[in-house]
């Protein structure tokens, strides 16, 4: 098998370990960006107010503005838990904040966060629709809140508006990528599938025809050396030259039948052909580049110097891995992946984990899914074992371990 980390320039990247390890958790990003928008609406917003000393002050009444601003920004926290019961808050808090005539500003942050992020992670049709009709909703509070004869309030909405759609056409793009991506896997799966099955049906007529040779030569022969078996027989005593005439025909036409034989039975034996080709972690490679030029962010780490593996092994990690990389990109939602091959010299461990919402936060339970059970059964049918489930930490993982035999290369 050749080795992927010559063919991809080699897997020790530091740089790339450290900012692996210092990644925070999908939970801890959303906690600060949610605090993070929280002050700057406050602070930006306070800092706005010198320029309009005839808006309604933040804390009137009992600090409302500023509760409605501090609210806008720490709902973020659930944004990917709750994308469209976020994003409704957001609305009615943005309508309630400026009918109460408070000042403008980045009121306003938190709600195009939410927009961006029931978009990106809705399905499509739906999520668009409930978007265009917050910001309908949205532009004509806000609109009747203006004052339009004044230049920076209608420019203030204006700005508003159209911030918001741009977040929604920006969230339904990085959802419509996801989608393509996980399209491209499907469509080289199928692919892949009516690839063996041709080569199945090739090697089944392959087959056919081989046993029809073996047949023909065989029957042949045996034909030929019992008619000259019983000539030998009868002229034995009598005739001993066509006796022994018959005798050398007869080795001559095993000799050659038997030389057929092994010629067609060669062909079965053959390592090297390659008419019915079968895929394997010498292709892993390829497959997670495909991933990520399908728009998935997938980092391929092997641990250990590879190894020449059982074909039956080398067929079932390369479809564990490709069943676990597409599995991130239908249900994870945006995320990383690491995908982790470990050369033992009694076992192949297999990982593949993400930091993105998992198979359960997706609807599809760790084990009512086919890909899981498909690729536990793999594992079993070689020995081996296969754990799938959420992350202690947020996400998705796959773990396979799958039994070797002893690695002559290794031996003393």
């Amino acid at each position: 098998m050749a080795d992927p980390a010559a063919a991809g320039g080699g897997y020790d990247d530091p740089m790339g370990a450290i900012a692996t390890r210092l990644r925070l958790p999908v939970q801890v990003q959303d906690a600060v960006l949610a605090v993070s928008v929280a002050l700057f609406q406050v602070l930006g917003t306070y800092r706005a107010t010198e320029n309009q000393p005839e808006t309604r002050p933040l804390g009137d009444p009992d600090g409302l503005g500023y509760l409605l601003l501090v609210a806008g920004g720490l709902i973020l926290v659930v944004r990917r838990r709750w994308p469209v019961a976020v994003f409704l808050a957001t609305t009615a808090i943005g309508l309630v904040y400026y009918a109460a005539g408070y000042p403008d500003g980045p009121a306003t942050i938190g709600l195009f966060v939410a927009t961006y992020t029931l978009t990106a992670q809705g399905d499509g049709q739906r999520s668009l629709r409930l978007a265009a009709a917050g910001i309908v909703v949205l532009a004509v509070g806000w609109l009747l809140a203006a004052d339009l004869e004044s230049f920076n309030p209608a420019g203030w909405v204006l700005f508003r508006i159209g911030t918001a759609v741009m977040a929604a056409t920006l969230g339904e793009s990085v959802r419509g990528r996801r989608v393509l991506a996980a399209e491209a896997v499907a469509r080289a799966e199928r692919a892949e599938q009516t690839k063996e099955q041709e080569a199945r049906r090739r090697v089944d007529a392959e087959r056919l025809r081989i046993a029809r040779e073996v047949h023909d030569t065989v029957a042949h022969a045996i034909a030929v050396i019992n008619v000259q078996a019983g000539v030998t027989a009868h002229v034995l005593d009598k005739r001993p030259q066509q006796a022994r005439e018959t005798l050398v025909t007869i080795e001559q036409t095993s000799a050659r039948a038997l030389g057929e034989l092994r010629a067609t039975l060669g062909m079965l034996r053959d390592a090297d052909d390659r008419r019915a080709p079968t895929p394997g972690l010498g292709q892993v490679e390829e497959l997670v580049g495909m991933a990520r030029e399908a728009g998935l962010d997938v980092k391929l780490e092997v641990a250990s110097p590879p190894r020449a593996l059982p074909s039956a092994v080398d067929q079932a990690a390369y479809r564990i891995l490709q069943e676990s990389i597409t599995n991130v990109i239908r249900h994870a939602g945006p995320a990383r992946v690491t995908v982790s091959v470990t050369f033992r010299p009694r076992e192949l461990e297999l990982r593949v984990a993400d930091d993105g919402r998992g198979l359960r936060d997706a609807g599809h339970g760790a084990e009512g899914g086919q890909g899981i059970i498909g690729m536990r059964e793999r594992a079993a049918l070689l020995g081996g074992e296969l754990t799938a489930g959420p992350r202690p930490g947020g996400g998705f993982q796959v773990l396979a371990c799958l039994p070797l035999p002893p690695d002559p290369a290794g031996a003393p």
